[in-house]
């Protein structure tokens, strides 16, 4: 093999690695968010932990729309108060005014950045792709608890309000569901 075909092989490995490394970039990172909370990711638990601090904390909710989501989206509370490590119920509140079904699919984050490690979710509306049919309104759960351990980390343990923040994106409907979709009628000729 000449020296050129076996830098070009070579520089072919390299760029081979590299495109593997980024499409394994992006759920490693999903992995490190979501174990570290950084960037506000929320962590997942079956069961709210068993001590109930006497300290509280003040969560807000917000909800927005991504550019062309046809759905109406808020929370029905701007904000309630609870103590830290007790399990919260709140509601967020969803209307398709078109007349088709839309789906949908909801990101979330937590400000402070450093609040995301400890606020824990044990049920949500964001954990599966939600279908609304058309004119359908439908109020959605989430439940939470701030992790008690929020108190022995010498930063997070300053914050005093969280902020859950959704962002509902359209995805295409699922196969059994695109049926619900007004056809277009066209006149023939």
């Amino acid at each position: 093999m000449t020296p050129q075909k076996k830098t070009a092989a070579w520089l072919a490995g390299i760029a081979g690695t590299m495109l593997a490394l980024s499409f394994a970039a992006v759920p490693f990172y999903d992995l490190f968010c979501r174990v570290t909370g950084y960037g506000g990711t929320t962590s997942v638990s079956d069961a709210a932990p068993g001590e109930v601090l006497d300290q509280t904390i003040l969560i807000r909710f917000d909800a927005s729309l991504e550019a062309g989501m046809p759905w109406e989206f808020h929370p029905q509370q701007n904000f309630i108060t609870l103590r830290i490590g007790e399990t919260a119920l709140a509601f967020y509140e969803a209307y398709n005014p078109t007349d088709h079904a839309v789906a949908g699919t909801a990101s979330y984050n937590v400000a402070p950045d450093l609040a995301g490690g400890y606020f824990t979710k044990i049920e949500c509306f964001c954990f599966t792709e939600q279908v609304l049919k058309p004119h359908e309104r439908v109020v959605m759960p989430v439940s939470f608890y701030v992790d008690p351990s929020i108190v022995n980390d010498p930063e997070a343990s300053l914050i005093r309000e969280i902020t859950l923040s959704y962002t509902f994106h359209e995805t295409p409907l699922p196969e059994q569901q695109a049926g619900l979709r007004t056809p277009t009628v066209t006149a023939e000729n």
